[in-house]
């Protein structure tokens, strides 16, 4: 049998060609991810019409609502999309690497790392330190966290499952720590430190923005350069191997990618949990299982969860404005428990 043809035939007999497929569902999904923009720079405590939002976007001197559109909205809608797009594209490296639907940022220990750091930095110093160092805090725990799951699980190489073993290991014993620096915080510090770990993008700024940009134009493409040994790799060990891929180096320069990834976004955003977790999904049912497809449209569906989970937390319960987190969480864990089940099932 080949699979080196790029057309496949129906049973109806007629070619379906995935790539152009595939390209043509990310262009949809670029066209719905827009449209969803422009609706959400219009909605909030201030209902705008989306033709004076397009006037101010295209000529902001002179406009009534250059502060709402430009300072308020627009910076919070493109990190929403930022950080949506990194956590699903780090998911996506995680899922194709343990080869388990279920595996997501979290599994490695990232968000507990990274809440763990963003926690203590509030702690020590409250909200007296400038705010501002919390992201670098948090990206610094995500970092130190992997590092410390690569070092307990390295025994002559990383394999998967004892990696994740590891990482869920110091996932519960940070999360733990976590919970004893809030308890032990000032009131003011272990608020910003609950609506933080909840996942939220309130007040977010155009340097929050310039902050999250170079990490997915740097680890995305770097990850896709690898999109033939994960493709490998997803036939197994042995095949891989065989069709000459170096494992250990593959696995750590895309592991980097995926920690970068989620920690950056978790460091700009908070503890979003589940959308690294939903969207690979998602984009799996639309374009397939090919790595080089795969990511652009798990991005693409990571940007329209969290896009649109801080909608309903901007719009939903006004004047209240609440953490995107709790959305994610809520649409995430019944999804959770759904993979859970589907999986005991076809294992028996």
């Amino acid at each position: 049998m080949t699979h080196s043809t790029s057309l496949i035939r129906r049973s109806d007999g007629t070619a379906d060609n995935p790539q152009a497929r595939s390209l043509g569902i990310a262009a949809l999904l670029v066209l719905v991810l827009l449209a969803s923009m422009g609706l959400s720079l219009g909605l909030g405590s201030f209902p705008t019409p989306f033709g004076k939002v397009l006037h101010t976007l295209v000529t902001p001197q002179g406009s009534d609502i250059t502060f709402i559109v430009w300072e308020l909205r627009l910076p919070r809608i493109v990190l929403a999309v930022l950080v949506g797009a990194a956590l699903a594209v780090a998911g996506t490296i995680l899922q194709g690497i343990v080869r388990n639907p279920l595996a997501s940022p979290d599994v490695i220990g990232i968000t507990s790392g990274a809440a763990m750091a963003a926690v203590t930095f509030l702690a020590l110093f409250g909200t007296g330190l400038s705010i501002h160092w919390l992201p670098a805090a948090a990206l610094s725990g995500a970092l130190l966290s992997a590092i410390l799951v690569f070092f307990l699980a390295w025994k002559r190489g990383i394999a998967p499952s004892r990696m994740v073993l590891v990482g869920i290991g110091l996932s519960a014993a940070m999360g733990a720590v976590t919970t004893l620096l809030i308890v032990i915080s000032d009131d003011a510090a272990a608020m910003v430190a609950y609506v933080w770990l909840t996942g939220s993008l309130y007040a977010a700024q155009w340097q929050d923005v310039l902050g999250m940009l170079p990490w997915l134009l740097i680890a995305v493409p770097m990850c896709l350069t690898q999109a033939r040994h994960m493709d490998a790799m997803a036939l197994g060990d042995h095949v891989a191997q065989g069709l000459g891929v170096n494992l250990l180096r593959s696995r750590l320069l895309l592991i980097a990618c995926s920690v970068a990834l989620a920690g950056a976004a978790v460091a700009f955003a908070g503890g979003l949990s589940f959308v690294g977790l939903i969207a690979p999904h998602i984009a799996a049912r639309l374009v397939g299982r090919g790595f080089a497809r795969l990511v652009p449209a798990a991005a693409l569906v990571g940007a329209l969860i969290v896009l649109y989970a801080d909608l309903l937390g901007r719009v939903a319960f006004l004047p209240k404005d609440l953490p995107a987190g709790i959305f994610v969480s809520g649409v995430g864990a019944p999804f959770f428990v759904y993979l859970l089940h589907r999986t005991r099932y076809h294992r028996h």
